[in-house]
């Protein structure tokens, strides 16, 4: 983080069928010991509904964990399954973001689940106050995931897992135009560093206040990070 001048990182828990990869407390550990510098994102087990709507709200409320993250390849479930929608309900009455894959699936695992059109599209007509954040830029959907992001107000985008060399030319476009607020930065730590997303970031021809939105408007904002 400090090679890439990054101030603060979301910290993500993992949760599948089999339970969790990274728990909550695994990552609320790391934000209690560097407060300043990461803060938390929840996940829970999507099989368990009622307990895994405790959980959140707990994390959320007692600990400030600032969104939720459900990976759907995990759960070979796209987003418009029934098991999703409590989480998505009450991340809409604890006003947090959930954090989604988009685009094909980097394990072996079926891609289908990380389809924009019809998934994130449908949710997002279900529940028109739920943000979702959907990371890995979609390819190769990733026109389809900029029109879901210009369709519905509280859908956006973030570049996890992806160098800045490698957006695709119709997101380096939205980001130079009308998405300017609707995409921020990610990484893929520990398969990539920020830095390493970083690299080449000054090639794309973004202004600089398109750089400050991408960089850290975005997800202030949305993540509330300076409240």
């Amino acid at each position: 983080m400090d090679e890439a001048d990054a101030r603060t990182g979301l910290l993500s828990a993992w949760w599948g069928p089999s339970g969790p990869l990274i728990s909550n407390e695994e990552v609320l550990e790391s934000t209690r010991r560097f407060p300043d510098r990461f803060r938390g994102l929840a996940s829970v087990d999507l099989f368990r509904p009622m307990e895994a709507v405790r959980e959140l709200r707990r994390y959320v409320r007692e600990h400030g964990f600032v969104g939720v993250r459900q990976v759907q390849w995990l759960w070979e479930l796209p987003t418009t399954d029934r098991r999703y929608y409590p989480v998505f309900a009450e991340c809409v009455e604890l006003g947090i973001p959930v954090c989604l894959q988009v685009g094909h699936s980097g394990p072996l695992r079926p891609s289908e689940t990380g389809r924009p059109i019809p998934y994130i599209d449908q949710v997002a007509i279900d529940f028109p106050e739920l943000v979702m954040v959907c990371g890995h830029i979609g390819y190769p959907w990733t026109q389809e995931m900029i029109a879901v992001a210009t369709k519905h107000p509280n859908v956006y985008i973030d570049t996890s897992a992806y160098m800045a060399k490698r957006y695709p030319q119709e997101l380096v476009h939205y980001m130079r135009t009308n998405g300017r607020k609707k995409v921020m930065f990610g990484t893929n730590y520990p398969m990539i560093t920020p830095a390493r997303c970083l690299e080449d970031l000054d090639k794309l021809g973004l202004d600089e206040e398109t750089k400050a939105l991408f960089l850290h408007g975005n997800a202030e904002r949305l993540f509330r990070l300076g409240a």
